[in-house]
């Protein structure tokens, strides 16, 4: 039986690059919201709030939720997308997409479209994170050589 005390919101992304517990691919495999909360590192209440969005859809078995290898591998994705700044909407379309598997390339063309963008957004910011870097470990070292020629109050 699962704590129900538990915070909510994401606590990592163990699990995303990881194989821990069965194989996404594996049919028939099952798991509890426990395995999954544990594996991807996220709270029971973080696994509720994307089946109340419809990002995975357990079957129930009583007041147990069961999750396949199928809901294993969208939650994987949720997580992978929401750690590169997706919102859930995005996500969801593109779990849309996984899920036709038809290869439909226009709406293929689209998710490579918004990857890209997401590229470009991310690097941008990174340059961004690195400027504000380089101006605080200015201003931290310019800080710390006036702080050794200030005397002391007395």
């Amino acid at each position: 039986m699962q704590r129900l005390s538990e915070e909510p919101g994401s606590r990592g992304a163990a699990g995303l690059d990881g194989d821990a517990g069965m194989q996404a691919g594996q049919s028939g495999a099952s798991f509890t919201i426990g395995d999954l909360a544990r594996e991807f590192e996220v709270t029971l209440r973080t696994l509720r709030f994307y089946e109340d969005k419809g990002l995975v859809s357990p079957r129930r078995d009583g007041l147990n939720r069961i999750y396949s290898a199928h809901d294993r591998a969208r939650l994987r994705l949720v997580l992978i997308g929401k750690r590169v700044g997706f919102s859930l909407s995005d996500i969801r379309g593109m779990l849309d997409l996984y899920d036709l598997r038809d290869g439909r390339a226009p709406q293929l063309t689209a998710a490579l479209s918004r990857f890209e963008e997401q590229i470009v957004l991310l690097e941008r910011q990174k340059r961004d994170l690195e400027q504000a870097l380089g101006e605080l470990r200015r201003s931290a070292g310019a800080s710390a050589a006036l702080a050794t020629k200030v005397r002391p109050a007395v």
